[in-house]
């Protein structure tokens, strides 16, 4: 699987379980200049961006770390354009969901509220 199938994929999945455990899906692949983020979504009384990372491993470590803070900043700015182009009036957190798919199989973890706008 080349990276580019494995983000489609991660993503998909990430998708699926978000869906599963009560979000709505609002939008995907939402840029704003050269940022993006993967998965904005409602959950409860939030809105919630999702940065989600896919490795066919986790030897260097779980994909979560691959989301440095020069990337959280982006995801902020993105989300903030968001958030102002629609006129949404609501709290906003930020999750990583990081995926490790290979052969012995699709392991997700969900980091609820992974970091914060500053």
């Amino acid at each position: 699987m080349t990276n580019q199938e494995m983000g489609k994929f991660g993503e998909d999945y990430a998708a699926f379980y978000l869906r599963k455990n009560g979000y709505q899906i609002l939008d995907r692949n939402y840029r704003f200049k050269k940022y993006e983020v993967d998965i904005i979504c409602k959950h409860e009384d939030h809105l919630v961006f999702v940065e989600v990372k896919a490795r066919n491993t986790s030897e260097i470590g779980p994909p979560w770390k691959a989301v440095t803070r020069t990337k959280q900043r982006q995801i902020i700015q993105c989300a903030h354009q968001y958030i102002v182009s629609k006129n949404i009036d609501a709290e906003a957190q930020f999750d990583i969901i990081s995926i490790v798919h290979n052969n012995s199989g699709t392991f997700l973890e969900h980091l609820d509220k992974a970091f914060y706008a500053m």
